[in-house]
């Protein structure tokens, strides 16, 4: 083999490695890990609160502007043309240069060339100060409502892909009980065909089989629903999600009500959010009130070798009285030309426009005040909530485990009942019903653990 083909084949033998791990991940299912990932990066929460970050930043250049200097440079090209201009008897002006004493007329023209650079800072503005820090705090505000969102987006995607792993093993009970059914109406209607049953308990036997079908049905079809619930939160299709992992399993965890309601009052960050938005309001209220005052501003101009040129034809009489037409011009040079001034500034009346600007900072003040303490307020009660929605997913958890144990060893002791003779075939057949019904209930309180815990990441403050 040469070179050359023992390269080949270590490239398509690499080549053929990857698309296998590439199809291994592909065919990998879907975590509630996973999914939060992909919903992190596609949900359309997540998208506005990144696009609400860059709309405060925005603030913050436009609150800047007011208090750093503008420079602009120009270059300006003028000129003027004046026809036929009357110059009357006795009367002297100056054009193109020199003295000229009418009567007469006279037609002008002029150019100019100026290269400018001009530029203006307000050096002492104590609201547009004032409005820079606040417009700083809005950022932080909304860096903490991203944090925020990203945890609400988390915990909703956790509790709904909880919700297809809870509808997926819901239609397995229900496929399993509908088997059970189907098997249960062929004995009784073996029974019934050898006269051991009436036919009030063949009837009885399919319509539970009728009922089965139908539970069989929804839970499919719930299924579907939940699986396109789940998609549109992590912002795909649902075809695109695959095969999601159903293993359901949780472990007991002990929570510190006081340990956790300090945990959350440091670490939530809507709360942040909301002292920081309270902290920009402060600060709007107080730059609307400062723009009362007066405010230093220096202004100032260079222009580079100005050039101006400028033409004239006068039409009058000479000494003798004869008609006469002189033609002249002039023109002008510079190296430089600087132009400055400093100026205190008072608006003294500004058609209400600063009024305006703080009975909306007082407004926005007020109910982002309200706001901050709604969640100060009801921090507590959150926290105490969410640990009783854990404790009662426990408790349903250790109830239907209790349930589905002894629904089992009901439908042995039935079954051996049943064997022997001292028990119906109905009596049977409610057996295997209440142990499916556990199940289904074991089923949803472990779904219901899983979200719970997903409820106190989120309240504590650690939701991804």
């Amino acid at each position: 083999m040469t070179t050359m083909t023992r390269t080949l084949a270590g490239v398509l033998c690499a080549t053929l490695g990857i698309g296998a791990l590439n199809a291994v991940a592909v065919a990998q299912p879907l975590t509630a890990d996973r999914a939060v990932e992909i919903a992190l990066q596609h949900n359309s929460q997540i998208v506005t609160s990144a696009a609400d970050v860059l709309d405060a930043r925005s603030g913050v250049y436009g609150a800047a502007s007011g208090m750093l200097p503008r420079v602009s440079a120009s270059l300006a090209r003028s000129g003027s043309r004046t026809e036929n201009q009357l110059l009357r008897a006795g009367e002297v002006r100056f054009v193109g240069g020199q003295l000229v004493a009418g009567p007469g007329t006279i037609d002008v023209e002029s150019y100019s060339t100026s290269p400018t650079i001009s530029g203006s800072w307000a050096i002492l503005d104590l609201s547009a100060i004032t409005s820079l820090g606040s417009a700083r705090q809005g950022v932080k505000a909304a860096n903490f409502r991203r944090t925020a969102t990203r945890h609400d987006v988390a915990l909703e995607t956790r509790r709904r892909f909880y919700d297809v792993v809870k509808a997926i093993h819901l239609s397995n009970v229900a496929s399993g009980a509908l088997r059970v059914a189907r098997d249960d109406e062929r004995r009784v209607r073996a029974l019934f065909e050898v006269g051991s049953v009436s036919k009030s308990d063949l009837l009885k036997a399919q319509v539970r089989t009728a009922q089965s079908e139908f539970d069989s049905l929804s839970s499919s079809q719930n299924v579907t629903v939940t699986r396109v619930n789940l998609a549109q939160q992590i912002g795909l299709a649902e075809a695109e999600i695959g095969a999601v992992d159903t293993v359901l399993t949780a472990e007991l965890q002990t929570y510190d009500e006081a340990a956790l309601l300090e945990e959350a009052s440091r670490n939530r960050p809507d709360l942040r959010a909301a002292e920081a938005e309270l902290k920009a309001a402060n600060g709007a209220v107080t730059s609307a009130r400062l723009a009362r005052l007066p405010y230093v501003t220096v202004n100032g101009d260079v222009t580079f070798n100005p050039r101006s040129t400028q033409s004239a034809t006068i039409t009058g009489l000479d000494t003798l009285g004869a008609p006469s037409i002189v033609s002249t011009g002039s023109v002008s040079e510079s190296d430089r030309e600087w132009r400055g001034s400093v100026a205190l500034n008072l608006d003294i009346f500004d058609g209400f426009a600063k009024d305006s600007r703080n009975a909306s900072a007082r407004a926005r003040q007020i109910r982002v005040k309200d706001a901050r303490d709604a969640l100060r307020r009801n921090l507590a009660s959150e926290v105490h909530a969410t640990l009783l929605s854990y404790q009662e997913a426990i408790e349903r958890d250790r109830v239907a485990r209790r349930a589905v144990e002894s629904a089992e060893e009901n439908l042995n002791l039935t079954q051996q009942k049943y064997n022997v003779g001292s028990a119906t075939i109905l009596e049977l057949i409610d057996a295997e019903v209440q142990l499916q019904r556990a199940r289904s209930d074991a089923v949803s309180a472990l779904a219901a653990m899983r979200v719970a815990e997903a409820f106190i990441e989120r309240v504590r403050g650690t939701g991804n």
